[in-house]
């Protein structure tokens, strides 16, 4: 028998594992030292701070400021006197398309008839919102408010 022919009579025995951290080492990942590297820390998320300082729109849809109804757009007696002639209506449309009111948003804004000039000529007004006195001139001077 040569040396290179000897075999043990028992295997070799593996080392045991001891629970000893394993592949992290040291500050195991946790950068070093203060409240981040202690286990259970309990820091308050940065953005949640940042949002909670970000002022609320509260109230109806976006502001409290806004009106729930739309905003009407005044006219004066004394425009239609200018721009219409006896027997004429006189409707949102027909004053967009003459020019004398801007669109809202892309569309026909709601008009309030006020009182303010005078009218001689016999009109018939509709679709619009009118105040008492503009109704009682537009009477007064033989129109009809529908």
């Amino acid at each position: 028998m040569q040396t290179h022919e000897l075999k043990r009579n028992t295997k070799q025995k593996k080392s045991k594992t001891v629970g000893r951290g394993g592949k992290r080492g040291k500050t195991s990942g946790r950068g070093t030292k203060g409240q981040n590297a202690r286990a259970g820390r309990k820091k308050r998320p940065e953005l949640r701070d940042i949002i909670k300082k970000i002022p609320k729109l509260r109230g109806r849809g976006v502001n409290s400021n806004t009106p729930v109804s739309d905003v009407l757009y005044p006219i004066n007696v004394s425009v239609i006197e200018k721009h219409f002639s006896n027997g004429d209506k006189v409707t949102p449309a027909i004053l967009l398309k003459k020019g004398i009111i801007p669109t809202q948003k892309g569309r026909t804004p709601m008009i309030k008839l006020l009182a303010t000039g005078e009218l001689t000529k016999k009109v018939t007004i509709a679709d619009m919102t009118i105040s008492a006195a503009a109704k009682e001139k537009v009477e007064k001077a033989g129109g009809k408010v529908l």
